[in-house]
């Protein structure tokens, strides 16, 4: 789940409570160049006030034109479809050969709304099936391989933080990877057993641990769904972390480094039991290069490449890290022969 739709859910439970008539749209189905995935959320107030997004601007307008006239049912889910024909392609912005069917549900009681912000704010992964027929609500919690389906009877969405993230490190970059993997719908936990550094901490939605980094990594039991960033600069926190990390399913595993300190680490590693493709995964230095020098900047640039690596992008050598800086000096090596 992304922050986008906890604010959703979150938004949808406070209008509730305030008396309001709220609907929650779900797109369910996509056909072609679609903006927006399934499962993603919008809640519209009947006086047409949104949060959240199923395209890029245009469909929001339409279905909230369709509350505000009261031309969408309160009885029960209704279903809306754009993009069938070319000319309502381009009506609604979407590109071309793109289509989108949404779930339009209008919210009560029975659908246990404030319920499931709740299990999701206590860290819990809900799947939540709603019957289509009647807006019948159950709730269950689920595993981390259930999936988002949809039938004409029924469908079935997932909540929660089902993609965590462990940050090795407490310093001032840690602050700002932090912050912005909140924003990304990260269940984040920063680790650093050093008095110095977590005194301060107060980056709100993460849990700060003071174990050690391994620790932690074998406590947390990481899965597929799980990135681990080192970014303390020391040997005795980010290596042991790393060499854990490496044996685990975790979809990233990054250091943060200079190309210099980054190949001793890979050497020290070499001296624990992992093998060459458990080696092999390590990204370090950590990121995708966009000439970031400060912390904001170094933190968007890790993101970037974790962001990849969750969403199966393939990311070329020449554009990370070690790759464009190795390409920069090659270059510049040349240029130097050549004058």
């Amino acid at each position: 789940m992304d922050g986008t739709d906890l604010e959703v859910m979150k938004t949808c439970k406070r209008w509730l409570g305030d008396g309001q008539r709220v609907f929650l749209v779900t797109v369910v189905k996509t056909w072609g160049s679609a903006p927006r995935p399934s499962g993603s959320m919008l809640c519209i107030r009947h006086d047409g006030a949104v949060v959240g997004s199923v395209s890029g601007g245009c469909i929001e307008d339409d279905l909230i034109e369709k509350v505000r006239r009261g031309r969408v049912t309160y009885k029960a889910p209704s279903i809306e479809k754009y993009g069938i024909t070319a000319d309502e392609a381009h009506r609604f912005g979407l590109p071309c050969g793109g289509t989108i069917e949404l779930v339009v549900e209008p919210l009560a009681a029975k659908s246990r709304m404030a319920e499931l912000l709740d299990r999701v704010e206590s860290g819990q992964l809900v799947t939540r099936s709603i019957d289509l027929s009647t807006g019948t609500v159950h709730l269950r919690k689920s595993e981390r391989v259930d999936t988002f389906r949809y039938h004409p009877q029924w469908l079935v969405t997932l909540h929660g933080p089902r993609y965590r993230m462990l940050v090795i490190g407490a310093g001032q970059l840690s602050r700002y990877m932090s912050s912005i993997a909140v924003g990304l719908g990260y269940n984040v936990t920063v680790c650093d057993p050093r008095d110095e550094y977590v005194v301060e901490w107060d980056i709100a939605g993460t849990r700060l641990v003071r174990s050690m980094p391994d620790d932690i990594v074998i406590e947390m039991g990481l899965d597929e769904r799980c990135a681990v960033v080192a970014l303390t600069h020391d040997p005795k926190l980010d290596d042991l972390a790393l060499m854990e990390a490496l044996k685990t399913p975790a979809f990233y595993v990054g250091a943060l480094g200079s190309r210099r300190n980054n190949a001793a680490r890979r050497e020290r590693l070499k001296e624990f039991d992992l093998d060459d493709f458990q080696l092999g995964r390590l990204r370090g230095p950590a990121g995708i290069y966009i000439g970031s020098r400060t912390p904001p900047e170094i933190a968007i640039s890790i993101l970037a490449e974790v962001t990849a690596a969750k969403n199966h992008v393939h990311v070329p050598d020449g554009i990370r890290v070690l790759g464009a800086k190795q390409a920069r000096d090659l270059d510049a090596t040349v240029e130097l022969c050549t004058t």
